[in-house]
């Protein structure tokens, strides 16, 4: 084992070690040591799990096929085409998740070709719209694909089968399909028949699956818009999915602006998947954020879990900026009672933490030169 108490595994650049382990190892040293051989030579891990593929236990070859995510690419093609045909439902719908992350793949273009027969535009009324007419049936090609015949419980199966087909089509697919529109001018189109929810969520899982940062944003809308929702992510898991198929930089300053229209009551999903620390505008979009909630006159621990993170991912330069803040505020009358106190309490609590961090990253630097 190792020090952590893991599995331990031989080094990838032994070719014999490699595969008696694969051959011989429990479960858990096997998935490790295929995830470690797919960071550093993906076509060695994947021959590694073709060669044992037909003998592996149904539950082994989900988890296995899953490890094929890391350094995916267009080599990888012919063996999920062939895991379509696995026995496993599971195996089959994982092989098809896959697949249809490769754009050019021969499954994302069979999806595409489903996915256009469903959606079109409309010319005829006074505004271009979008007209959807979900499958009917779900057939056996499709079945093959990776499409659950049966819908989950609550859902509709032909919008099941809808958001399925849509979700696994290249979203390079819809520009030609829709006008030649870029994706935001697509999002932005009315959808007839109540469509829309369906259309933009499944828009919306195909752009994280596909890392599309022009549909991402097309999807997020404007952080300061109005509806919080943005026009196509339908939840807060969503919007912080497609956040981080944006770089780093351009996910904070949305996030940013959006705490400053919203407030924080719906950001601590997204604020956790900003790089850390915060960048400067992230960071003062929090500290005043906080600061506007205790002039509210509510309590602090509403805020707990953002006060959470921002004592592990606020810049510890932040502390001179919070300093202002730890003096009692003159309460307002309809402020909870003792609210202020409150507040002086926790803000002292993250300079505190702060300043301890900034020690830290001093003492864990480079040695300062004499």
């Amino acid at each position: 084992a190792t020090s952590d108490g893991g599995p331990s595994r031989p080094g990838t650049e032994d070719p014999a070690a490699v595969r008696r382990l694969w051959q011989e190892g429990l479960f858990a040293e096997r998935v490790a040591l295929l995830a470690a051989l797919r960071s550093r030579r993906p076509a060695d891990a994947r021959d590694l799990l073709a060669g044992t593929w037909a003998t592996e236990r149904a539950e082994d070859r989900l988890m296995f096929l899953d490890s094929l995510r890391t350094g995916l690419g267009p080599d990888d093609e012919p063996f999920l085409e062939q895991a379509l045909a696995d026995r496993s439902r599971n195996v089959r719908a994982t092989a098809a998740e896959l697949l249809s992350a490769l754009p050019r793949s021969a499954l994302a273009g069979r999806m595409a070709d489903r996915a256009t027969a469903c959606v079109a535009m409309d010319h005829t009324r006074d505004t271009p719209t979008i007209v959807v007419e979900a499958p009917h049936a779900c057939d056996a090609g499709m079945e093959r694909d990776g499409i659950a015949a049966k819908a989950p419980a609550g859902r509709g199966e032909r919008s099941w089968w809808l958001g399925r087909l849509v979700e696994s089509a290249p979203l390079d697919t819809w520009p030609r399909r829709l006008g030649g529109r870029t994706p935001r001018e697509i999002v932005a189109l009315p959808v007839a028949d109540d469509w829309q929810g369906e259309l933009h969520a499944a828009w919306c899982r195909a752009a994280v699956r596909q890392r599309d940062p022009a549909w991402s944003r097309a999807l997020l809308g404007d952080p300061s818009a109005p509806e919080a929702g943005g026009p196509g992510a339908v939840s807060l898991a969503e919007r912080a999915r497609l956040l981080a198929t944006l770089a780093p930089d351009e996910r904070a300053s949305w996030v940013a602006g959006f705490i400053e229209t919203h407030g924080l009551s719906e950001a601590f999903q997204l604020l956790g998947v900003c790089a850390v620390p915060w960048a400067g505008p992230l960071g003062r979009a929090v500290v005043d954020a906080l600061n506007i909630a205790r002039d509210a006159g509510s309590y602090p621990w509403s805020f707990s879990g953002v006060m959470g993170l921002a004592e592990r991912c606020l810049d510890p330069g932040e502390a001179v900026r919070l300093e202002a803040l730890l003096a009692l505020p003159d309460e307002p009358e309809d402020a909870s009672p003792g609210a202020g106190g409150y507040w002086a309490e926790a803000f002292q609590r993250l300079v505190t933490t702060l300043r301890l961090r900034a020690v830290m990253l001093e003492e864990l630097g480079p040695p300062r030169t004499p």
